[in-house]
């Protein structure tokens, strides 16, 4: 089982099955979980993200070697001459990482104590996830303490994802002129959030500030989101129309595409009129995407390696058939209007 090579400790690992999965071998993901546990590939079925680390949501198993005497070997980091080994067994990778904890070193194990203070992923991304940020520390332990069932950690989630295919995302506010131009050519914009918020972010300028321009994003963003599912629904309708009837006389841009793709995975959400709103991103294999605490972001479509802080912590907003914290988002976010991701 891989588990008897010096200095290698085999895992076991968690796949998560969410409906945004690419689905069967078409899934990295699938393909990698039937590597690592042996199980046959379900066909039929999503494999969205495999995990490794020892979050309680999707924790590891250390492949460990039971001795003759049956007490449980190092995991094969130092092999003890003489002794028989007759079969492996799983210990949690938390438990292992306690007992041995010198495999993290002197100065993460100072730190971040007897635990892995990350968590890794790859993903296989068919469908695009929700409109989402992640709490900073602070928040986080206000978030945890207040809903434990929703928010189930105290730490923050700063992540970074490497594209292992063409992959695309949102990430950050757009930028000043981009953010004007949005708003002065897609009227449903107006429609939902009314003519003077327009007219107070089409005259905003450099020159007012930067707090100034994180205010006027925020009111609007704000309104945006929190606006009524009946409404949204209605404006979507008129949007994908327009969207429709624009085709046919010119070229749509990249983001319109979007939008249309959106709109068809989640008719009627309010994330397919925000997506306006967000950097349009697409990296080639080998580019990375770095999403630092309280930044909006949906991953759209690829596949990725993803490292991030140890936690489970996601606040929507949109896109999504999850619960949505709509008020929490979007108090929490930077409204930097630059990119989040480099």
């Amino acid at each position: 089982m891989g588990a008897e090579i010096p200095g290698i400790l085999k895992l076991k690992c968690s796949v998560k099955r969410y409906e945004w999965g690419k689905i069967g071998k078409d899934s990295r993901v699938a393909r990698l979980y039937a590597n690592n546990s042996g199980e046959e590939i379900r066909g039929d079925e999503p494999y969205a993200e495999f995990w490794m680390g020892t979050h309680e949501s999707g924790p590891s198993y250390a492949v460990v070697l039971v001795e003759e005497n049956g007490g449980l070997s190092n995991g094969g980091l130092q092999r003890e001459n003489g002794r028989k080994r007759n079969y492996c067994d799983l210990m949690s990778l938390k438990d292992w990482i306690r007992r041995n904890p010198h495999v993290l070193g002197d100065k993460v194990l100072q730190k971040w104590g007897p635990d892995l203070p990350f968590l890794f992923k790859v993903l296989s991304v068919a469908k695009v996830l929700s409109i989402q940020a992640h709490p900073d520390k602070d928040l986080a332990a206000i978030l945890h303490k207040r809903l434990p069932g929703v928010y189930k950690d105290d730490n923050h989630k700063p992540e970074m994802a490497l594209a292992l295919t063409e992959f695309e995302a949102l990430c950050g506010f757009v930028g000043l002129e981009e953010f004007k131009s949005v708003v002065r050519n897609v009227p449903e914009i107006i429609e939902v959030v009314g003519t003077a918020s327009a007219h107070q972010a089409l005259n905003i300028s450099e020159d007012d500030g930067e707090k100034k321009l994180k205010e006027v994003l925020h009111s609007l963003f704000t309104k945006l989101m929190s606006t009524s599912k009946a409404i949204i629904s209605d404006v979507v309708l008129k949007l994908i129309s327009r969207l429709n009837i624009t085709r046919k006389v010119r070229q749509l841009t990249d983001k319109e595409e979007l939008v249309l793709r959106l709109e068809k995975q989640f008719p009627g959400d309010v994330g397919v009129i925000a997506a306006f709103l967000l950097n349009y991103v697409k990296l080639s294999a080998g580019e990375a995407l770095y999403v630092a605490a309280n930044e909006p972001h949906a991953y759209i479509h690829g596949e990725c390696v993803e490292c991030m802080a140890t936690s489970d912590n996601v606040v929507r907003a949109g896109l999504t058939p999850k619960t949505l914290d709509v008020q929490t988002l979007c108090s929490m976010l930077t409204y930097k209007q630059e990119m989040a991701a480099t």
